[in-house]
Parts: C-alpha cells; sequence; structure tokens
C-alpha cells in the first residue's frame, strides 16, 4: 500500500484529495505545524523558517503532494502579504527539493499545485501550457517564482508533475461558495459586465487529476488543472440560478467599485483567464464533469 505524504492536506483540496485516496488504499499522512499521529490522517512536523520536515514522515513516503501556501483570497495584498504569499510556496517547494536532493526519501514522484494566474488577465484567448506567462500583475509573477522552485525540484531527477489550477468549485469553500451566498437572498451578483472567462473545475475531478499522476508515470511536467469549459463570470451566475431552481435577480458589482475597495486583489475576480484541458485529456484523463450545470448541480446535491 504506497504512502503519500500532502503538505496542505487539511485545506480544501487536501481534505478531498485524501478522502479520494484512502478510499483508494493508499496510507495518507499529512504534514502540520504539530505532530499528532492520533490525527485522522498522521500528521508529522513540518516547519519552514527552521527548515525542518521530520524524516519519519520522509523515509516512509512513495510520493510527495505539495499544496501548501498562504490562501491569497484571506487577506489585502499588503507587500507583507505578497511576500508571505511568494515564499510560503517557493521555500516549502525548495524545503522538499533539499531533502529530495539529500536522498533523504525514497518518493518515486513530487506532484505540486501551481494556478493558471501563470496566464494573467488574457481575455478571450485559448490558454495552454506551452503559452508564456503573463506580464503583468502580481498573479503571473507570484506563480512564475513559485514554478521556477518547482523547476529546481525537477532537476533533481525525480519525476515533477504540476498543475497548474483553475477554480475549484466546491460548496464548502472557494469561490463557488461566495457566488452561492447572494442567492440566499434572492440576488445573483456578476462583476463588471461579467464577461471575463474563469476556468474552473469540479473539486472531484481535481482530486482525480492528482490521484493519476500518482498511478500514470507518463505524468511529467505542467498541466493545465481546469475543465475542458471554461466559462464567463455571468454564465457561472446564471448557471448557479438554474441549478438552485429558485427566483433571483442578477446585479452587477461595477469593476470600478470592486478596484476601489479591493484594491489589486480586484484582479482574481476581474482577470479574463481562458485555459485549455487538451494537454491532460490527451494523457488519457477522463473528466466526471466536463460542463458546468451539471457540475453544480452535482457539488450542491452532494453538499461537496
Amino acid at each position: 500500500m504506497p504512502t503519500i505524504l500532502i503538505a496542505g492536506g487539511t485545506g480544501l483540496l487536501g481534505t478531498r484529495l485524501s478522502k479520494l485516496l484512502r478510499e483508494r488504499n493508499y496510507h495518507v499522512l499529512h504534514l502540520s505545524r504539530k505532530r499528532n499521529l492520533s490525527a485522522e490522517y498522521p500528521a508529522y512536523q513540518w516547519d519552514l523558517d527552521k527548515k525542518l520536515i521530520e524524516v519519519e514522515a520522509l523515509e516512509q513516503t512513495d510520493f510527495i503532494i505539495n499544496l501548501a501556501g498562504a490562501a491569497v483570497a484571506d487577506a489585502r495584498w499588503t507587500p507583507a502579504r505578497k511576500k508571505l504569499i511568494i515564499e510560503s510556496r517557493v521555500n516549502s517547494t525548495l524545503l522538499f527539493k533539499s531533502f529530495i536532493e539529500e536522498k533523504r526519501t525514497p518518493a518515486k514522484a513530487f506532484i505540486s499545485a501551481s494556478a493558471i494566474g501563470y496566464y494573467g488577465n488574457r481575455g478571450e484567448q485559448l490558454l495552454k501550457e506551452n503559452d508564456p506567462s503573463g506580464a503583468i500583475g502580481f498573479l503571473p509573477k507570484s506563480v512564475v517564482a513559485w514554478e521556477k522552485s518547482i523547476d529546481a525540484v525537477a532537476d533533481t531527477g525525480i519525476r515533477t508533475v504540476a498543475f497548474r489550477i483553475g477554480i475549484v468549485l466546491s460548496t464548502k469553500g472557494g469561490a463557488l461558495q461566495k457566488m452561492l451566498l447572494p442567492f440566499r437572498f434572492f440576488n445573483g451578483t456578476y462583476f463588471g459586465n461579467g464577461s471575463m472567462f474563469y476556468s474552473w473545475i469540479h473539486i472531484d475531478d481535481m482530486a482525480r487529476m492528482f490521484v493519476e499522476a500518482i498511478e500514470n508515470e507518463q505524468y511529467s511536467g505542467y498541466y493545465n488543472g481546469v475543465a475542458p469549459a471554461p466559462a464567463t463570470n455571468k454564465k457561472i451566475v446564471l448557471n448557479c440560478k438554474e441549478a438552485l431552481g429558485k427566483p433571483a435577480i442578477l446585479t452587477s458589482a461595477p469593476a470600478f467599485l470592486l478596484r476601489a475597495v479591493m484594491g489589486e486583489m480586484a484582479d482574481m475576480i476581474l482577470d479574463s483567464t481562458r485555459v485549455s484541458a487538451e494537454k491532460v485529456q490527451s494523457m488519457g484523463f477522463q473528466f466526471q464533469f466536463p460542463e458546468l450545470l451539471p457540475a453544480i448541480k452535482d457539488l450542491l446535491e452532494r453538499k461537496m
């Protein structure tokens, strides 16, 4: 029974992925600030400042998954917050690199999150993995730095896979949960004119993609972690209304007001990033939820 070591295992995606791996009879370990081997998923200590990972965890690991990183949407992008967002991703990745390089772990592969923020605001352009990064804004800058550290891991010779993850749909957190909130008051809110493209993915499909990267040794390099049908912001809101089956008035939150309130963070909701799933599909990955409306309906029905 292979052992999977996950950093960031208690986050939205990490929680779902851990459960899915256990259902497939993998042995799942987490990294945490505090050691707790009696937790649902035994947790070993790590400390980025001290450059520490408990070797006991590394020595029994067959695959490393790194989902760690300070949340991009949880606090205003002050210079200190931007520094934390980048360093939490880069430093965690480079810490794994050092242990892999020193052969302190028998891990067969290093599988990492990345983000479609790499591409920046690109309008209606359909973006593939070999397209260049965006040139403007904090999101591309942060992901480029992150991916340089992932490339450094790959340089050690270990099989390295990274998914540029889009908007992970779940009713338990993230963007969809926030989009659904106004419907409690019979209102649906889109941003600006609602024409910006959002590249989304059902949380189960994203978790399954990580499992595929474990089980299929042909996976290597970067893949877009998105469903094959990107949708505009307004279309997503309309699909939320249809899935809920309740009356609601759609209103717009003006872009200038969002900029005034959120500052640079408004890039997260006003940037248009239309991303292709062609590469991961060419690997044989089969989406359970390739279309938006069935994905939202499933999440609502299962409260996922």
